[in-house]
């Protein structure tokens, strides 16, 4: 392919990944990420931080994860400083999927504990996924501090990512059982049955926690 053929197909994929039918865009997405380009990463990155579509962008992600990570993490690392909520919960989700854990760094103590959920969440799955070995049970302990947070999503998505650091969880876990917030004791007891018993629903562990901690204000038992 002669470059100025190079040129005019690199054109058309940043057309295609502009396009307002969102059909398009995902074509575009999948085509970069099937004969991967370089010169696209930035464009790709920066459609993630403002494509409205899901499933385009779960492409998107896709796309980067094509592309050589020393070439796309660091393109990626300077999102998570933007004022943009998506540009920083995309640029997590898609640092989880590509597994380097020379981004473990980035992940800092303000992503997780994100005012806005979706980067929280986002922050919590990658930082299971980064995390160096020896250093889960302080990621435990950062974990923690979010414990009674946000509604049903949100709570699971942080159950979920303590109990997948294991048992090193258990002990910041028993701690917050102890917490003045009832909401925080709640959350703790339904995770650590979470992390004893993966297959528990978590509905039924919170509404069981809440009940063992509704009985423990009261000193009654049964």
């Amino acid at each position: 392919m002669t470059m100025r053929q190079q040129d005019t197909e690199l054109v058309r994929a940043v057309q295609g990944l502009e396009d307002g039918d969102s059909s398009v865009r995902l074509r575009a997405a999948m085509a970069v990420g099937t004969a991967p380009d370089p010169r696209l990463i930035g464009k790709l990155v920066e459609r993630c931080a403002i494509e409205p579509a899901f499933h385009v962008r779960d492409m998107l992600t896709w796309a980067l994860t094509r592309h050589p990570a020393s070439m796309t993490v660091p393109e990626l690392l300077g999102q998570l400083r933007s004022g943009r909520a998506q540009a920083r919960s995309q640029a997590l989700h898609t640092l989880s999927k590509i597994g380097d854990r020379g981004a473990w760094p980035a992940i800092t103590p303000e992503l997780l504990s994100d005012a806005d959920d979706e980067v929280a969440r986002s922050a919590w799955r990658t930082a299971v996924v980064l995390v160096p070995e020896g250093e889960e049970a302080e990621l435990a302990a950062a974990l923690s501090t979010q414990l009674g947070r946000g509604g049903r999503e949100t709570r699971l998505s942080l159950s979920r990512a303590l109990a997948a650091l294991g048992e090193v969880a258990a002990p910041t876990l028993s701690a917050a059982m102890t917490d003045p917030d009832p909401r925080v004791r709640a959350h703790a007891a339904a995770t650590e049955r979470l992390l004893h018993d993966p297959d528990a629903g978590f509905e039924l562990a919170i509404e069981e926690a809440k009940r063992v901690v509704a009985l423990g204000s009261t000193g009654q038992e049964g």
